[in-house]
């Protein structure tokens, strides 16, 4: 039987990079982005076992409707993310209720929209995308922050009810190949390979293949798993 995977935010970055992958093994992908003519064309791009959805997670009213398409599934990947620097001095209160709702409110009613289409299985996992700016914060974090360690909270919780579904979360750390960071002007991430054992910043391959592990592994659940190569020990 083929499995299906939903990746939510799959249009580009490493949410796509786990579409491809997913494909690359022979499963079935439903990736959403929140332009459907956009999510539609990069679907196009994977081939026949991909499709296309329009999801903005940011309006959670509104994910209901916009997943009722979605079949039986087999896993579950919250790659959704937007950046911010949103200071306390500076406090934009918009700005910030929008990434609180679009990442603990937006992923917590996506899982609750497609419960009943995922497997009831020790083999069904979700994987849920924090940061590690969570315990590593800096200079206008205040909001990135505070709901990436919402995450590992809703990791637990989630986890504790939804067995015998697995549930984790992957927190990367400074993705050197990444569309955000591989755009930074030379010099910028060289501050940031010193302080990683080797030199070397952690890749989008690398994240993909801990996306699969937390996806596939029988034995993790409730786990927080960090992708920075170590960054910070040194």
């Amino acid at each position: 039987m083929t499995r299906t995977i939903v990746i939510i935010g799959g249009t580009s970055g490493i949410g796509l990079e786990i579409a491809k992958d997913a494909i690359a093994r022979g499963e079935h992908v439903v990736l959403t982005g929140r332009d459907l003519a956009n999510t539609q064309a990069i679907a196009a791009t994977l081939g026949d076992g991909a499709t296309g959805l329009a999801v903005d997670i940011s309006e959670p009213e509104s994910i209901k409707a916009s997943l009722a398409s979605v079949g039986p599934i087999n896993g579950l990947v919250l790659a959704a993310i937007e950046r911010d620097a949103n200071t306390v001095r500076e406090y934009d209160i918009a700005r910030a209720v929008r990434l609180v709702t679009l990442k603990l409110v937006g992923y917590t009613e996506t899982v609750h929209t497609l419960l009943d289409r995922l497997e009831p299985s020790v083999e069904t996992g979700i994987v849920l995308f924090g940061g590690r700016a969570k315990d590593a914060p800096y200079p206008g974090s205040t909001t990135v922050s505070t709901i990436n360690g919402g995450v590992e909270g809703l990791v637990t919780t989630l986890a504790h009810e939804l067995t015998p579904i697995r549930v984790n979360a992957i927190h990367p750390g400074i993705i050197g190949n990444s569309p955000f960071w591989a755009a930074k002007p030379e010099g910028v991430l060289d501050a940031y390979q010193s302080r990683t054992p080797g030199g070397e910043l952690a890749t989008m391959e690398d994240v993909v293949g801990a996306t699969r592990f937390l996806l596939d592994n029988r034995g993790v659940s409730a786990t927080n798993l960090f992708v920075d190569r170590g960054w910070r020990i040194t």
